[in-house]
């Protein structure tokens, strides 16, 4: 797993956007995906999108669909979540987190918060309407 430093949140206005990054000190063989979260007060940490470090499979919850995108930059090492279209609804911490190689029966693995290795401390996103 690989230790991750979040920044880019904020406030912005509904429609706007909004760009968080996901820096990483380091990679190792059994680094595999890496994903986003995000938690609203007095809410359940609820699944944004995820990628993998090789190949070009990205998921994306249906709520964010066609408003976000997850990108990486292998050569620093770093994963972006790129976020368009602001609603008041999206306002929440968001957490980006490792996963490491395993095997894993469920075909929505991603999505789920305990399959994750390492959490970042998470930076804020409040978008006003």
């Amino acid at each position: 797993q690989v230790p991750v430093v979040e920044s880019g949140g904020g406030l912005v206005q509904a429609g706007g956007s909004l760009r968080l990054s996901c820096a990483a000190s380091g990679r190792t063989f059994s680094d595999y995906a890496m994903g986003w979260f995000r938690q609203a007060p007095g809410k359940e940490r609820e699944f944004v999108a995820a990628i993998k470090w090789s190949g070009s499979s990205t998921y994306y919850a249906d709520s964010v669909k066609g408003r976000f995108t997850i990108s990486r930059d292998n050569a620093k090492i770093t994963v972006y979540l790129q976020m368009n279209s602001l609603k008041p609804e999206d306002t929440a911490v968001y957490s980006c987190a490792s996963a490491m190689s395993r095997v894993r029966s469920d075909s929505i693995w991603y999505q789920i918060p305990t399959e994750y290795d390492y959490w970042g401390q998470g930076t804020q996103v409040t978008v006003s309407s």
